[in-house]
């Protein structure tokens, strides 16, 4: 038989023994998944997929995500908003509101798949600058990449769109995508109206969030072809005169007093 002092002394190894044991030995205890890191990044669209048509995404297409489990972004040529909430690598999105500019066919069917893609339960996943979220029955989803903001100055602007009061509308068919503004923090204004380069000397008051061309731009003297001229001739009248701007990540935006004015985005932005 045992001396006393050694029962008392197998007693707190059998409760050990018990305590280690007990639940299937402690190593099947759940974890729990951080979540995915969305927010404080600007993300681009790059393409969405609907049905298991995949689609490129316009320039100015983006989403992004606040911290009061919101998210916001731009088709391409519509804003719109959501609500966002993120589980581990689950993502539960409510599509919410659209602004309803007035969009060219094309643009307006990417937005409706955009829409369409950006709702409901989205499995996501972060690997470098790239960021996607897919459906649970893989038939769609976003495909997105992490961007720094443009800043205003020296940047080249890459116009593609035009503006009159709520409406937007493409350039004219056949401009060929020149039309470029460059604003250097020399005080001038360059670039390309769609054919002819331009300069001119410029104000910008950044609180104000304006910009003033001081007189008439001076361009080359190329001609043109007809779709080339419309826009040059429109871009021309716009930069003679006061514009109020308004610089969104990577699209900036330059109306004047009555509304009438143009988009453009960051060069090299998808």
């Amino acid at each position: 038989m045992p001396k006393p002092r050694a029962l008392l002394a197998l007693v707190p190894l059998l409760l050990l023994t018990a305590c280690g044991t007990e639940g299937g030995g402690g190593s099947g205890a759940d974890t729990v998944s951080p979540d995915l890191p969305v927010t404080g990044t600007h993300w681009t669209v790059d393409a969405v997929t609907v049905d298991g048509r995949r689609s490129a995404a316009p320039d100015g297409a983006r989403v992004d995500f606040v911290e009061n489990g919101r998210a916001r972004g731009n088709s391409g040529c519509n804003s719109f908003g959501a609500a966002v909430a993120v589980n581990g690598d689950t993502l539960t999105v409510t599509p919410q509101e659209v602004t309803e500019i007035g969009c060219p066919a094309d643009r307006q069917r990417f937005e409706q798949e955009l829409i369409k893609a950006f709702s409901g339960k989205l499995k996501g996943k972060i690997e470098g600058e790239s960021f996607t979220l897919d459906s649970p029955d893989g038939r769609g989803g976003l495909e997105l990449t992490a961007e720094p903001a443009a800043p205003l100055r020296g940047t080249t602007w890459k116009i593609d769109g035009l503006l009159s009061k709520d409406t937007a509308a493409s350039l004219p068919a056949g401009s060929g995508g020149k039309a470029r503004i460059v604003i250097g923090a020399d005080g001038r204004v360059t670039g390309n109206l769609g054919c002819n380069n331009f300069s001119a000397t410029a104000r910008t008051d950044e609180k104000a969030r304006t910009l003033t061309v001081d007189g008439p731009a001076a361009t080359t003297r190329m001609m043109c072809a007809s779709p080339q001229m419309t826009l040059e001739t429109k871009l021309y009248e716009l930069l003679d005169g006061p514009l109020d701007y308004r610089l969104d990540h990577r699209t900036l935006t330059l109306t004047d007093a009555s509304g009438e004015g143009f988009t453009a985005v960051a060069d090299g932005a998808r």
